[in-house]
């Protein structure tokens, strides 16, 4: 890293306000998924460093939830600012050790701090309420309050707006915070920590523990009695663990977890719109959003046309490292993605799949794979039903609507889905027909501050974002006053 990178590029673990080794030392490299370089060496935590940082948040939390609001919010506006003034290096450093391109990353910070300046507004609007007693001389008050210390466990694909998302409601609504972030992208977690320092939240308040043992770390967030809340993005198996593991001390919980999202065209559909919101659904972070189109079922009478268009500006992309001038389609995270990717397109091919486009490691080596469109993708494919989280747009042919709401509604995962059509009457019947928390009618971009982000069935539980996301870290609780 450069030296305007120095005071964001840390290498310790942040518990207690502190910037500390890790309880057993050592550390681990994270890696340049575009070189497989090392960029960094950062301190691997442990159970150790885990209860401390609970302790840590524990006594920040009972000063942080008698603060007023107004304070809350005006720290909260603070990190804000901070973010934004450092978004070009926030964004270089997640480009780096994330992959994306560039431009990618750094609107992703962009996106990130919106979170934090909304919920720094939110702070302020956490209202209770005052209900008709059944019986004279009574009243009935209802009061939100924080939760207490939240557990924020994040993936790798989105290492800085996963954390901002999950936070800063937990800080607006009183809660104290411990971040758990992915062992391949721990870099962007850290900054955001040296950035809440700055900003002057209390110590304790942010804990940020990086890890390789994601497992022995985990258990002891999800099983300690002082975490009342734990907040995971991740998949839906590593979502199950979770729910197990906090059952003993009944925690409450937020889920955003696996997705297989489809993208229905309907013949009437304005194909240069569909074509460009395909392209970005399907191929941004290269395929590695929980919200990317999974499944294209596209109707009989547009299809040949639909898959020739999209075959063709797919072949415009272009592959290069996060760096490199006009990168669209950066590297997968790690060689074991890139097996992954690789097996489930051979299966498809295998059962009867034609490739259109791509469809193997791209030329450059390493973690890159080709962007690739599959067409006639039989119902037996695997890309059909587990997530691919890479660039393979997988198409399939329909006949009706009703055929391809089955379709569409036939599978476990349930966070996102889009369709496209010009007839205003179909997109309310198939908007209230899809089981999916997110639906994307005649676009494709779907993730914002102001709307509610979840999935129903097994991609999870509760929402982030909007008005909804501060209540995930609120109790309710009635007060019932007689005498009066």
């Amino acid at each position: 890293m450069n030296a305007r990178d120095s005071k964001l590029l840390r290498h310790k673990a942040f518990i207690g306000g502190e910037w500390v080794e890790a309880a057993r030392g050592g550390s681990f490299e994270v890696l340049d998924p575009a070189t497989g370089l090392a960029i960094a060496h950062v301190a691997d935590c442990s159970a150790e460093d885990a209860e401390r940082a609970i302790e840590a948040a524990q006594a920040s939390f009972v000063v942080w939830r008698a603060t007023l609001a107004r304070e809350r919010a005006r720290l909260l506006r603070r990190w804000h600012e901070l973010i934004m003034e450092h978004k070009d290096d926030l964004g270089d450093l997640l480009a780096r050790e994330q992959g994306k391109p560039l431009a990618e990353a750094r609107a992703e910070i962009v996106y990130g701090a919106a979170f934090v300046e909304w919920f720094a507004e939110e702070a302020r609007r956490v209202y209770g309420d005052l209900i008709d007693a059944p019986a004279p001389g009574r009243e009935i008050l209802v009061m939100k309050q924080p939760v207490g210390v939240v557990a924020a466990i994040t993936p790798w694909n989105f290492p800085n707006a996963m954390i901002t998302r999950k936070i800063a409601p937990a800080l607006a609504a009183g809660c104290a915070a411990i971040v758990k972030p992915a062992e391949e992208t721990p870099l962007s977690a850290l900054a955001l920590g040296a950035l809440a320092q700055e900003a002057g939240f209390p110590r304790g308040l942010v804990n940020i523990l990086p890890t390789t043992r994601a497992a022995e770390v985990g258990r002891v967030l999800t099983s300690h009695p002082l975490v009342r809340k734990v907040s995971f993005t991740g998949s839906t198996e590593v979502g199950r663990t979770i729910m197990r593991q906090s059952a003993e001390t009944i925690k409450s919980l937020s889920l955003e977890l696996g997705g297989n999202a489809p993208f229905i065209v309907f013949d009437d559909a304005d194909l240069d719109a569909v074509v460009a919101g395909a392209v970005a659904s399907k191929y941004r972070n290269s395929g590695q959003t929980c919200v990317c189109a999974n499944r294209f079922y596209v109707q009989a009478g547009i299809y040949e046309a639909f898959a020739e268009k999209l075959a063709a500006a797919v072949r415009a992309l272009k592959v290069g490292a996060a760096f490199e001038p006009g990168t669209q389609q950066g590297p997968l995270i790690t060689p074991e993605a890139v097996a992954k990717v690789e097996s489930l397109v051979n299966d498809a091919v295998d059962k009867g799949a034609k490739l259109r486009l791509g469809g193997a490691r791209h030329a450059r080596g390493g973690n890159f794979f080709e962007p690739t469109v599959l067409a006639d993708v039989p119902a037996d494919a695997r890309l059909l039903t587990e997530e691919i989280f890479g660039p393979v747009a997988a198409l399939v042919r329909f006949e009706t609507e009703t055929e391809v709401i089955g379709l569409a509604n036939a599978s476990e995962a349930g966070l996102a889905a889009y369709f496209y059509t010009k007839d205003l009457a179909r997109a309310f019947r198939v908007a209230r027909a899809i089981e999916a928390g997110i639906v994307g009618v005649n676009q494709a971009v779907i993730s914002t501050v102001e709307a509610p982000f979840g999935g129903v069935k097994q991609s999870g539980l509760g929402r982030e974002g909007a008005r909804h996301g501060i209540d995930e870290y609120l109790e309710v609780k009635a007060v019932h006053i007689g005498g009066l």
